[in-house]
């Protein structure tokens, strides 16, 4: 569907985004992370961290998870385009997901996104990212949390991934080099498609902030990256406003 500016097939198109969002009960999950012991040597927008892997320390912890929604599909060029321009968005990218977007972009979606709706909006946005506040008490949309994310993901599976990569996944070997389609290959067990490859998937939390600075989280791997680096606990990181094309986003809301 070709979203219009106006009337109805607006409102139609506004109530089908919340059928899409996809109740997630709470819950604990276990977050891994590789420390790299060297010092962080680091040039612009540097996605590598140096060392070898003896160099790194394996660090766990675990949080709680209270209950939420998610959105089915990773944020779609025509959604993004709508919300932010009011722009009708041609058939043949009517589903791809949005790409070319910082973590600034995103969070300015959300609060766009929220207005639109009549919700409360998440975010004050700041020139310094890192002083950007999230207020937990709005009823707005907003991006998962990085604990959130991996906990959709994994949707109570074990594995490093719930099914076999080229059921559920758009990676190097299978993607002829571009995004795909959002919901394509198979959901995970909670029904979300592309949780995993297709697109990195921006999340709210900064990084490390001793070690880092300002840079967020990514997760899921992509359509341009290798079978190992797509999966439930794959986590990168940049600055808040890099973009690039196999990095977008997906949408939450918290369950009041």
């Amino acid at each position: 569907m070709i979203i219009g500016k106006h009337g109805s097939d607006r409102e139609l198109f506004l109530k089908d985004l919340m059928n899409l969002m996809v109740p997630i009960e709470g819950g604990t999950v276990e977050l891994r992370d590789y420390i790299n012991m060297n010092k962080w040597l680091s040039s612009d927008y540097t996605l590598s961290d140096p060392g070898r892997g003896s160099d790194k320390k394996v660090i766990t912890w675990t949080e709680t998870i209270e209950p939420f929604y998610v959105m089915k599909y990773p944020v779609t060029q025509q959604l993004y385009h709508f919300v932010m321009h009011e722009e009708e968005v041609e058939p043949n990218v009517n589903n791809l997901p949005i790409t070319e977007v910082s973590w600034l972009d995103s969070l300015e979606f959300c609060n766009a996104l929220s207005r639109i709706l009549g919700r409360t909006e998440c975010y004050t946005i700041t020139n310094e990212s890192e002083n950007t506040i999230y207020n937990k008490n709005a009823n707005g949309f907003r991006l998962l949390s990085d604990a959130e994310w991996q906990y959709a993901c994994k949707a109570g599976t074990k594995g490093y991934r719930y099914e076999r990569i080229d059921k559920i996944a758009w990676y190097q070997e299978n993607s002829n080099g571009l995004a795909q389609q959002v919901g394509k290959l198979l959901p995970n067990p909670w029904g979300l498609y592309d949780m995993i490859g297709n697109v990195w998937e921006w999340c709210w939390d900064l990084y490390d902030t001793e070690r880092y600075g300002n840079y967020r989280v990514f997760r899921g791997g992509s359509w341009a990256e290798v079978e190992n680096n797509c999966g439930s606990t794959i986590r990168r990181k940049s600055m808040p406003d890099f973009k690039v094309d196999d990095l977008g986003f997906r949408i939450a809301l918290t369950k009041r």
